[in-house]
């Protein structure tokens, strides 16, 4: 089975002999560079390139092509190599892009000498970078595998190099570029450009997306004052400009809809996963992410729009009382309700172009829900009756959805890419919101916990089993009712700990933990860590901070926040930061680091790009259903017996 990995995601390797296949649609150097434990680059000679294609256990192409097929060994390797990193680069002085932005997302396939696929990775998301490592294969207790790194570099070859520890590193990456340039009339031309109506390309050079990489969505409706011009299409023939004012790059194509056409004059059904992606779980991240984005900027050309009619109201009006001719008789009060039927005018075709616009994305909203996998989907989605515990992390993780005043209706989940890059703080106190204000204090502390519990087990659902611990503090037992789901399922990894000395014992070990793994890490020793050492990813739910909490802890805990995510230890905080005030701002920088949600509605997300603040809508269980205690049986039944 393949597995098909995002940003930071690692994989086993089953073989030692493989294959890396590359796929741009325009031509690229590949390299590879030898790490030692470290991931420093000692020299030259630990470098395969197009100027020199052979080391020890490994071979890279000799020009510039759209398709590479790089040769690996890794019983070959000499004994001092730790870590393989693939390198891509646009070659420089031949007239071609220069930056990953304008081309197609270049994707890339880890394989056995048979074909079979073990891992594969698109690289999204580059824009000015000229030179991304790709992926890396490297040692871990004594085991290969591949994890997926797409680290663009904006300075190209010479600053990725660098950033390897390479001494002189723009003077190599000249010498390759002039071996690139030398053999550029032998590289693998491009495939040719699309039409609207062809198909994949069958040249085996991998598939080419659509000029825009964008599904059919709704427009967002731009402010009345000044229409905006769409950019010209590509001539007919001509290369295909993959850069796109709502992209930063393109991705493959999405599959052909399946949903009949649009009668002339009507907009394009909405159909599920159609946008670009190479798996289906990718194309609807990609559309959610998309519909995001249309509901933001159509809400924001609404307000600008209406802001601007405001504005050459008061201008007009301004105008009409300067002149004292238009204090005499009814001229002043014919050009105010002119004016004011100017602003009418305006604020009403803006209004349509609104309506029009969030009709289409609640269309498609109706359309997408009901197609999302569990990961993605809300309690109350029929796919959760049909859950099974999954082989592989899924890149992204439902923790809520968010909608904007002008139609509260319209909800687009929030997606967070896994694995989590920093921690969660439910937020236990009284907000502004009117939500809050209408709930009981230990209602919001109760309803808090309850988030809590329901975002640990989506977690524990959406790992493989055995990859993932709940650690508990509750200092007070206050959170007994709502851990009573994790605790019966047996997930946890021990019983809540209590009082000082429970706190004190949870925060020892999981420091102890981060500080290991950091130690193997820099010392390249993985294979070193302690038999007691859980590799797998945790969590710490933190109930009630700062109670029972002495400086120590206190101290601990920030450490954890700060250096556990990056060695797989995340931190899920119910609090009230006005408990905390004791503490005085020593823990500002704690709440900055955690992403606040709140456990009833509340718009305290902002969006600086276009200045929304959304309302952020905590996850809910349906009414009286068993939903969550019925996944985490099933999470517990796939778990190999464990004892506390």
């Amino acid at each position: 089975m393949t597995a098909e990995l995002v940003r930071g995601q690692n994989h086993t390797l089953p073989h030692t002999r493989l294959e890396i296949r590359v796929s741009a649609g325009t031509p690229v150097v590949a390299g590879a560079t030898l790490g030692d434990e470290h991931g420093t680059v000692h020299g030259t000679e630990w470098i395969a390139h197009p100027g020199s294609p052979q080391l020890p256990g490994l071979e890279v192409s000799r020009q510039a092509a759209a398709d590479h097929r790089l040769a690996v060994d890794l019983d070959a390797l000499p004994a001092a190599v730790h870590r393989v990193t693939v390198l891509l680069a646009l070659p420089t002085g031949v007239g071609g892009p220069v930056r990953f932005g304008a081309v197609a997302s270049p994707f890339v396939a880890v394989t056995a000498l048979d074909g079979t696929e073990i891992a594969t990775f698109t690289l999204t998301g580059l824009d000015t970078e000229s030179a991304v490592a790709a992926l890396e294969l490297y040692r871990r207790q004594g085991a290969w595998k591949v994890r997926a790194v797409g680290q663009g570099y904006a300075g190209g070859l010479a600053a990725m190099l660098a950033d390897q520890g390479l001494p002189r590193a723009a003077e190599l990456a000249h010498t390759i570029q002039d071996a690139v340039t030398r053999a550029m009339a032998r590289s693998v031309t491009p495939p040719p450009p699309r039409t609207p109506d062809a198909g994949r390309v069958g040249s085996g050079a991998g598939p080419v997306p659509p000029p825009d990489g964008r599904r059919p969505a709704a427009q967002p409706s731009e402010p009345l004052a000044e229409p905006v011009t769409p950019p010209p299409a590509a001539p007919t023939g001509g290369p295909i400009n993959y850069a796109h004012p709502r992209r930063q790059a393109a991705a493959p194509p999405p599959p052909p809809p399946t949903a009949p056409p649009a009668e002339p004059g009507r907009p394009a059904q909405p159909v599920a996963g159609n946008a670009t992606g190479w798996s289906m779980d990718e194309r609807l991240y990609n559309q959610i992410w998309g519909m995001f984005e249309d509901l933001a900027r159509t809400t924001a050309a609404y307000r600008s729009a209406v802001e601007f009619a405001e504005s050459r109201m008061e201008q007009e009006l301004d105008r009409t009382l300067s002149d004292p001719r238009s204090r005499i008789g009814g001229a002043g009060d014919r050009a105010r309700e002119e004016a004011r039927a100017r602003r009418d005018e305006l604020t009403a075709r803006a209004r349509e172009a609104l309506d029009r616009d969030l009709a289409q994305l609640a269309a498609e909203a109706d359309v997408v829900e009901p197609a999302l996998p569990a990961p993605f989907a809300g309690w109350d989605n029929p796919v959760w009756h049909a859950y099974r515990v999954p082989m592989e992390i899924p890149m992204a993780l439902r923790i809520g959805d968010l909608h904007l005043p002008e139609n509260p209706g319209l909800h687009i989940p929030l997606l967070v890419r896994l694995p989590l890059e920093r921690g969660i703080w439910i937020d236990s106190g009284r907000t502004a919101s009117e939500a809050a204000a209408m709930t009981d204090g230990a209602r919001l502390r109760g309803l808090a916990m309850e988030s809590a519990v329901a975002h640990a087990a989506r977690l524990l659902a959406v790992y493989p089993a055995d990859e993932f611990s709940v650690h508990v503090i509750d200092p007070a037992g206050s959170a007994a009712g709502a851990l009573g789901p994790l605790v019966r399922s047996g997930l946890l990894a021990g019983p809540p700990a209590s009082g000082a000395g429970g706190v004190a014992t949870v925060l020892a070990h999981l420091t102890r933990r981060v500080d290991l793994v950091q130690m193997a890490i820099r010392a390249g020793a993985a294979d070193s860590l302690p038999p007691d050492v859980d590799t797998g990813e945790h969590l710490l739910i933190v109930n009630d901070f700062p109670h029972g909490f002495d400086d120590r802890a206190v101290t601990q805990l920030r450490y954890l926040a700060d250096e556990g995510p990056s060695v797989g230890v995340h931190l899920l905080m119910v609090a009230d930061r006005e408990d905390a005030g004791a503490y005085g701002p020593v823990l500002d920088p704690l709440w900055r680091s955690l992403l606040r949600l709140t456990p009833v509605a509340d718009d305290h997300l902002s969006d600086p790009w276009v200045g929304h603040a959304w309302t952020y809508e905590p996850p809910r269980m349906p009414p009286g259903s068993r939903v969550l205690e019925q996944v985490l049986a099933q999470v517990a039944a796939a778990r190999r017996p464990r004892r506390f």
